[in-house]
């Protein structure tokens, strides 16, 4: 289970979490916050949001994925692109968060281990 729920996370950080899906960039656009986070500047409460929004953003870039490349025409693939970005700023907005806010964690957990480690400890183990 540990191992599992540390490869969701390492895909995520790996990734930056700047999607793959072509310019479904959502977490990619929010431009970077100033002053680095340390783990003790993160409540367990915001991790949480945190981890939670990760988990549907990789979910829904998955699906959303699958979904383009199931189709052929440009404009449907557009309009796919599209309901990708608004579903995937929904998924962090719901948690409370700002795409900013996200951003500046994945940028924290990515560059300072004690806050990547914090950060592991909420993320769920995927029931797969």
């Amino acid at each position: 289970m540990r191992l599992r729920t540390r490869s969701l996370v390492a895909a995520i950080l790996t990734a930056g979490c700047y999607l793959a899906i072509p310019t479904v960039n959502v977490l990619a656009q929010a431009p970077s916050q100033g002053p680095s986070i340390s783990a003790r500047d993160l409540s367990d409460q915001k991790l949480n949001a945190v981890a939670t929004a990760l988990e549907r953003v990789a979910s829904l870039r998955n699906d959303y994925r699958q979904r383009i490349a199931e189709v052929e025409a440009p404009a449907e693939k557009e309009r796919i692109v599209a309901e990708a970005n608004k579903e995937l700023s929904k998924a962090v907005t719901e948690q409370g968060l700002s795409v900013e806010a996200v951003t500046s964690k994945i940028e924290a957990a990515r560059d300072n281990p004690e806050v990547r480690d914090k950060l592991f400890q909420h993320v769920r183990p995927s029931g797969k």
